[in-house]
C-alpha cells in the first residue's frame, strides 16, 4: 500500500532510555488508563463523520461507527490522548473500527508533556514504527521497551487497509509517574551545602533528568581550594563533564594537572526529557547520556575530588553577588537529581537546612511562553511552506523564525520584489547563510539559529543570532500581497527557483511582520499550502551519536547520513573498517617486501590498531621483532626477597596487540639470560628467590629453555648443569661467573613483562641479565587448507560478529556451477556469500529491511579450476563486492531503517538443512510442507485438529516416524506464524516464536531426495508411500491459507512455482494465486531469511518431481577450494565436493 503510505512522515528518533520503568514495573505499572478518560482528552487531527468522533477511539468500544475514522482527505491524520496527568505508559495496543474494514497496519508513537513539542518512540534504535492490526476485532498488544513518561500521546497512522481507510481504538497501560522535579528560569540555581568545610570523595554517582530551553546552562558545579572542581553542563547542546583532581602539594614534583573533558550527545536543547548518569571510582568516570556511555580516565596522582562548601545546581552563584553567575545558568527543568544517594530536590521541596535556593526555584515544570512548535522540511527536493503575505500598509517587510539543520545547501527564505523576476532569497550555501552576496558564519551544526530580515526603504537588513546587523541595498520594493516562501519552492511559482536544493531540517517561531504564523492552521489547509512537511515535531537526528566511524575515524553529518573522516586513523573505507597495512610480516613478504620496519595489523579489521615492528626476511623464515624498554644486559646487587629488584618491560606494541600477534603467529620465543657471580641462587630449598610475570601477569619460575610448570632452566632438561645436583647453573656453589641462557617459547605466556630478582644482597654477589626482544614467525592464517567430501559434511562455527560492520575475503577454486560460500542466519535477519551461476558470485544479507543482494559477473568462467578472490564488506553506509581485479560493485545502504545485522544461528561451511516458512490460516488439519526420499524417508510439518505444529522426523524405515510438538497451543488463528527448523546430525533446532532444541534417535541423512510437496498429500502421490495416518490425513486436507517465504535448503519453491508456472519441474494443483499476503511478515519479522520475496494464497499446491531439479544441482557440484586471502584476519584455504560450502569469516 506504499502509493497511499505516509511512509515519507516517517522520521526516526533517538531511542528513548528511561530508568524509571524498572522501578514501576516491579509494581505491576500495567492498568488500562483511558477508561476514566473524559471526552475532551481524546483530538484528532479530523474525523470522517459525527458518529466517528475521537473519544470513539476506546478500545472494545462499539459506540457511534465502532471506533475513530479521520477524513479521507486528511494529508496527515493523527489521533491525540491527554492522560490529564504525567504517567507512565508502560504498554498499547490497538484495534480497528468496529464491524468494518478500516484498520491501522503500521503507525508510529509520539510523546509529550504539552501536547504541542513531541518525541516519536522508538522500540529501538533503527525503527521507530508499529505493526499495527490486520483486520477490524483483533488486539494488537505492545509492550514498550522502555516506558515512557508524558501526559500526551499521538498515534499517527502510516499504512491501513488496503480494502477500507484509517480506522482506531487505542488503549494505554500504565500508572501515575511519581518525581521530585524543579524548574529554574536561567537565573535560579539550588545549593547543597555540606556539614564540614570540605568534602572529599573518592567515589560519586550523580544522576538526573533534566529538559532544556536553551542549548547552554550549568547543571552541576562545586570546586575546592586546592583545584578541584567538578562541572557537568550544556554547550550548545552537547552534555559537557569537566573534571579535575586537583594538583599535588608539591606542585615541583607533581607539575602535571588532572583535568579532562568530555562531552556526550546533541541537540539536547529539544524541550524533551534526557536522562543523565555521572559515575566515578578513583580515576575511572563514565558519563552515560540516554544510554550512550563514554569512559575517561583522569590523569596525575590524585584519586579524590575535594569540593569546599557545596554544590551547586542549576549555575554558579557568585560569593556576595546575589543575582550574579560565573557562567550561562541552566533553563529549564530537572527531576530525581541524586547526589551519592541524597534526594536534592526533595531536600528543597521540604525546605531541608542543607539546601539554600538562589532566585526563583519552583518545584512543577513549567512550559516556555510562548510555546515554540518545530515544523520539519522532510525532502530536499520537495519541502516548502508557503504563507500570504498581507499587503503592506507601509514599503516594509519584517521576518523572523528559527531553524536548525545539518545540511550545507537549502533554501531558507524567498519572496518576490515589485520589479518583475526579481526574487529577495535567503540561502545556506557551503554552510554559511547568504541573503543575495551577504554570508556569515556556520550555520549548520544543529544548533537552533534565530533569523531577523527586515525590508525598508530599499534597504534589508539580516540579523543572525545575536550577531551585528548586515545590510545591502535593493532596486526594488516587496511585492505587496504576494506569498512567502519558507524551505524550498513549489514545482509551478512563478519566479520561485531552489537555487541549489530545499532545506532539509527544522522551523520554529515564523513571523511575519510581527505577526506569528498559525501553523495548525496551514497543516488544517486553512492557510497558505506546503509540501513534504511533518509539523509538530522537529525530526533532526544526531546521526554521529553513537559514533560508527570505526578506529577514532571523526563523523560529520547531514540530515539523511553520516560521513567519516578516516584521514591519520590507519584505516579507510565508508566507515574507517579497513586496514591500510599488511596483517603480518609473512604477508609483507609476499607483497615483494625486504626486511625492515613495517606497519602490521594483526587483527584486521579488528579493533585494535596497527603497531610497528621490525620485520627479519633475511632467512627462510620471516621474523617479527618486536623490541622493549630495556633490552641491554642490567647489572643487579644489593636485592633481598623482601626487597627484591623488579623491572617492568614496556613494549612497543601493546599487551593486546602482542596477544593477536602471538595467537596470529606459528611459533614466537623471547631469550632470556642470567649471569651469576658469587653465589645468586634462583631457587633455595624450593623456594624461588628470582621470577617473571607472563603477560597475564602471573608469576612464572621456570627460566629460558625449560617447559612451564618446572622451577628448572635448559641446562637440567639438557643434562648438562656445572653441578647436576641443582637445575640452574646459578643455584651452584660456586664463586665463577655462570650463566643460564634460553628460550621461553610457550606461546600463552609471552611476552615477558616483569623480572623480579631478590638474592643479591650478599658481599661480592652480583647478577646480570638481559631478556631479549620478542621474536615470531609464521602466519597461521595464510594459506591453510581443510577438504569437504560429498553428502553432507559441514564445518560450523561460533555466530559472525557482523553487527556493524563485517568483511570477508577469500580465494576459491572450483568446477562447481554454485555453492553457497558462507552462511550464517538469526531470527530474521541472515547474511549469505555464494557461487550462483559458474560466472557470478552474489553476497545477499538482510539487516531487517529485506533481503539485499549485490552480484558480481566475470567475464571468464570462475570454474575453471583456478583461484579466484573475493572480498564482500557490509556497514552501515554501504555493501560492497569485490571479484579478482574487477570494478568494486558497491550499494548505498538506505538512511533509515534497521541497521544492525542480529545472528543467533552458528556460522556454517558445508551443506546443512534449513527449512523456513511462514503461514496463516484457519483451518485444521493442514499440511505446510512433505519432503520424501526414494528410500522411503520424509519429513512433514503440519498442523494437526487441534492446530498444534506438528514436525514428522521418519529416517529408519524400520522404526516409527519421531513427532515434535514446539507449540501445543493452536497455531490456526488467521495470525501470520513463522517457523523455522534446523538439523544438525541428531540435533533438531526449531524456532517458533521462541527456540527449541530436540534430539533425533537417528542422524541419518536424508539422501536421494525425490519430492516437496507444499498442500495437498496423498498416499497416491509420487514419492508418498508410507506416510504416517495423521500425517496422510492432515495431507488429504491440503493447506487453506497464506504460505509465504518458503526455503528448503536454498530452494525457493514458492517463487520456483510462479516463475516457473507450467514447467515440467513444478506441477501445480488447484487454485494458486500470487498475493502480498505475507506483507505482515516484513513489518512482524522483517522479512524472510533468505531469497524468497513473493507469498501466496493457496486451496492447496503441490509441487514435485523436485528430484529432476536436486539431480541437476548435484551433477555440476565437483571439488570447491576456498581460502582467505592474505588481507583477512583467517586466510584458510577450504576444498569442497559438497552440494554447498561456504567459506571462514573473520572471526572464526
Amino acid at each position: 500500500m506504499s502509493s497511499r503510505s505516509a511512509s515519507w512522515f516517517y522520521i526516526v528518533s533517538y531511542f528513548v532510555l528511561s530508568i524509571f520503568g524498572s522501578i514501576h514495573a516491579a509494581n505491576n505499572c500495567n492498568g488500562p488508563l483511558l477508561s476514566v478518560l473524559p471526552e475532551s482528552s481524546f483530538e484528532s487531527s479530523s474525523t470522517s463523520s459525527s458518529s466517528q468522533l475521537p473519544h470513539s477511539a476506546k478500545l472494545n468500544r462499539r459506540e457511534g461507527e465502532g471506533g475513530w475514522a479521520p477524513e479521507r482527505s486528511d494529508r496527515q491524520p493523527w489521533l491525540q490522548l491527554d492522560l490529564r496527568q504525567k504517567m507512565e505508559v508502560t504498554a498499547i495496543a490497538t484495534q480497528g473500527r468496529s464491524g468494518s474494514s478500516d484498520w491501522v497496519t503500521s503507525f508510529m508513537l509520539l510523546f509529550g508533556d504539552s501536547g504541542l513539542a513531541w518525541k516519536q518512540y522508538g522500540q529501538s534504535e533503527d525503527t521507530g514504527t508499529y505493526t499495527g492490526n490486520t483486520n477490524s476485532e483483533g488486539v494488537v498488544q505492545h509492550k514498550l521497551v522502555h516506558s515512557i513518561a508524558a501526559r500526551f500521546l499521538r498515534f499517527v497512522p502510516l499504512d491501513w487497509s488496503t480494502t477500507g481507510w484509517i480506522g482506531l481504538r487505542v488503549e494505554v497501560y500504565g500508572c501515575v509517574y511519581k518525581s521530585d522535579v524543579a524548574d529554574f528560569n536561567g537565573r535560579s540555581a539550588l545549593l547543597y551545602r555540606f556539614n564540614q568545610k570540605s568534602q572529599r570523595t573518592v567515589k560519586d554517582v550523580i544522576s538526573l533528568r533534566f529538559k532544556s530551553y536553551g542549548a547552554d546552562g550549568v547543571l552541576v558545579h562545586g570546586e575546592g581550594h586546592r583545584g578541584d572542581y567538578l562541572t557537568l553542563e550544556l554547550h550548545h547542546g552537547t552534555l559537557a563533564l569537566h573534571l579535575n583532581l586537583g594538583k599535588h602539594n608539591d606542585a615541583k614534583l607533581y607539575p602535571s594537572s588532572a583535568n579532562v573533558s568530555v562531552f556526550l550527545g546533541c541537540l539536547l536543547d529539544d524541550q524533551l526529557w534526557h536522562y543523565v548518569l555521572v559515575k566515578r571510582s578513583n580515576k575511572q568516570v563514565n558519563l552515560t547520556v540516554d544510554g550512550h556511555t563514554r569512559h575517561l580516565s583522569t590523569t596525575g596522582v590524585e584519586d579524590s575530588l575535594e569540593v569546599d562548601y557545596e554544590l551547586s545546581f542549576g549555575g554558579i552563584p557568585i560569593p556576595g553577588k546575589p543575582g550574579s553567575f560565573l557562567r550561562k545558568n541552566f533553563h529549564g527543568c530537572i527531576e530525581n537529581l541524586y547526589y551519592n544517594g541524597v534526594n536534592i530536590i526533595n531536600l528543597a521541596k521540604r525546605r531541608k537546612l542543607q539546601i539554600h535556593s538562589v532566585g526563583n526555584v519552583t518545584f512543577s515544570c513549567s512550559e516556555p511562553q510562548p510555546q515554540m512548535v518545530s515544523t520539519t522540511f522532510l525532502s530536499s527536493s520537495s519541502s516548502y511552506l508557503s504563507l500570504p503575505l498581507e499587503p503592506l500598509g507601509v514599503w516594509g517587510l519584517d521576518v523572523h523564525f528559527h531553524f536548525r539543520t545539518w545540511n550545507q545547501e537549502g533554501l531558507l527564505f524567498s519572496t518576490g520584489l515589485a520589479q518583475g523576476s526579481q526574487h529577495l532569497v535567503l540561502q545556506i550555501s557551503r554552510g554559511q547563510l547568504h541573503l543575495m552576496v551577504h554570508g556569515a558564519a556556520d550555520v549548520t551544526d544543529g544548533l537552533w539559529h534565530s533569523v531577523s530580515l527586515s525590508y525598508r526603504d530599499l534597504m534589508v537588513s539580516l540579523v543572525l543570532d545575536n550577531e551585528p546587523t548586515s545590510t545591502m541595498d535593493v532596486q526594488s520594493h516587496a511585492d505587496s500581497g504576494n506569498s512567502v516562501f519558507f524551505g524550498g519552492c513549489p514545482q509551478y511559482s512563478g519566479g520561485c527557483k531552489n537555487p541549489t536544493v530545499a532545506f532539509q531540517g527544522c522551523m520554529r517561531q515564523i513571523l511575519l511582520n510581527n505577526q506569528l504564523m498559525d501553523l495548525p492552521r496551514v497543516q488544517q489547509g486553512l492557510l497558505g499550502n506546503y509540501s513534504k512537511l511533518q509539523f509538530d515535531i522537529c525530526g533532526i537526528r544526531n546521526r554521529c551519536l553513537p559514533n560508527f566511524c570505526e578506529h577514532d575515524g571523526r563523523c560529520t553529518q547531514s540530515w539523511d547520513t553520516f560521513y567519516c573522516d578516516c584521514s591519520g586513523t590507519g584505516y579507510t573505507g565508508e566507515t574507517c573498517h579497513n586496514s591500510i597495512y599488511e596483517a603480518s610480516c609473512e604477508a609483507h613478504r609476499q607483497m615483494g617486501s625486504t626486511s625492515g620496519y613495517f606497519y602490521i595489523d594483526p587483527d584486521g579489521s579488528g579493533p585494535l590498531k596497527a603497531t610497528l615492528v621490525y620485520c627479519n626476511m633475511t632467512e627462510d623464515k620471516v621474523w617479527t621483532v618486536v623490541d622493549h624498554n630495556n633490552s641491554g644486559f642490567v647489572n643487579v646487587t644489593g636485592a633481598t626477597t623482601k626487597k627484591p629488584y623488579v623491572m617492568r618491560f614496556n613494549y612497543t606494541a601493546s599487551l593486546e596487540q602482542l596477544r593477536t600477534l602471538i595467537g596470529r603467529s606459528e611459533h614466537c620465543q623471547q631469550e632470556v639470560s642470567l649471569h651469576d657471580g658469587n653465589k645468586c641462587a634462583l631457587v633455595v630449598d624450593g623456594r624461588p628467590l628470582s621470577w617473571w610475570l607472563d603477560r597475564s601477569g602471573e608469576k612464572q619460575t621456570y627460566w629460558g629453555g625449560s617447559v612451564p610448570g618446572v622451577q628448572q632452566c635448559s641446562c637440567s632438561l639438557e643434562e648438562n648443569c656445572i653441578d647436576m645436583n641443582y637445575f640452574c647453573n646459578c643455584d651452584a656453589d660456586t664463586h665463577l661467573w655462570v650463566n643460564d641462557t634460553g628460550l621461553l617459547s610457550y606461546k600463552d605466556h609471552l611476552p615477558l613483562t616483569e623480572i623480579v630478582i631478590g638474592d643479591t644482597n650478599r658481599t661480592g654477589s652480583a647478577a646480570v641479565y638481559r631478556v631479549g626482544s620478542l621474536h615470531c614467525n609464521g602466519d597461521r592464517f595464510l594459506w591453510n587448507s581443510a577438504s569437504f567430501y560429498p553428502g553432507s559434511s559441514s564445518l560450523h562455527f561460533p555466530k559472525f560478529q557482523a553487527e556493524l560492520s563485517a568483511d570477508i575475503s577469500l580465494y576459491f577454486k572450483t568446477t562447481a556451477s554454485s555453492g553457497v560460500l558462507l552462511e550464517n542466519l538469526g531470527t530474521a535477519d541472515f547474511i549469505t556469500l555464494k557461487l550462483t551461476t559458474p560466472s557470478a558470485i552474489t553476497f545477499i544479507f538482510d539487516v531487517g529491511n529485506g533481503p539485499v543482494d549485490l552480484t558480481v559477473t566475470s567475464p571468464v568462467p570462475l570454474n575453471d579450476k583456478q583461484w579466484h578472490y573475493v572480498r564482500a564488506e557490509r556497514n552501515l553506509k554501504e555493501a560492497s563486492l569485490q571479484v579478482d581485479q574487477l570494478p568494486l560493485h558497491t550499494l548505498e545502504a538506505p538512511s533509515e531503517g534497521h541497521y544492525r545485522l542480529q545472528l543467533k544461528s552458528l556460522l556454517f561451511i558445508g551443506s546443512r538443512q534449513p527449512i523456513h516458512s511462514h503461514f496463516l490460516t484457519t483451518r485444521t488439519p493442514a499440511m505446510l510442507l512433505c519432503v520424501s526420499t526414494y528410500h522411503q524417508q520424509y519429513l512433514a510439518i503440519i498442523l494437526a485438529n487441534n492446530g498444534s505444529l506438528q514436525i514428522w522426523f521418519h529416517l529408519n524405515r524400520e522404526e516409527r516416524a519421531e513427532i515434535f510438538t514446539p507449540k501445543a497451543s493452536s497455531l490456526a488463528d488467521g495470525q501470520l506464524h513463522r517457523v523455522q527448523v534446523h538439523r544438525e546430525g541428531k540435533d533438531l533446532y526449531v524456532q517458533v516464536n521462541i527456540d527449541q532444541k530436540y534430539n533425533l534417535s537417528s542422524d541419518l541423512k536424508m539422501n536421494t531426495l525425490r519430492s516437496l510437496t507444499l498442500g495437498k498429500v496423498t498416499a497416491t502421490s509420487a514419492g508418498h508411500a508410507g506416510l504416517a495416518e495423521e500425517v496422510l490425513r492432515a495431507g488429504s486436507k491440503g493447506f487453506i491459507g497464506c504460505l509465504s517465504s518458503v526455503l528448503f535448503n536454498h530452494l525457493t519453491p514458492l517463487k520456483t512455482a510462479i516463475l516457473n508456472h507450467g514447467s515440467s519441474l513444478v506441477h501445480v494443483l488447484g487454485n494458486l494465486v500470487e498475493s502480498n499476503c505475507g506483507a505482515l511478515a516484513d513489518s512482524t519479522t522483517s522479512q524472510s531469511t533468505s531469497g524468497e520475496f513473493n507469498s501466496i494464497d493457496v486451496n492447496h499446491v503441490w509441487l514435485h518431481n523436485m528430484d529432476f531439479i536436486y539431480v541437476i544441482l548435484l551433477a555440476y557440484i565437483s571439488p570447491i577450494l576456498l581460502c582467505r586471502s592474505s588481507q583477512a584476519l583467517l586466510g584458510r584455504m577450504i576444498s569442497f565436493t559438497a552440494q554447498l560450502f561456504s567459506g571462514l569469516s573473520r572471526d572464526v
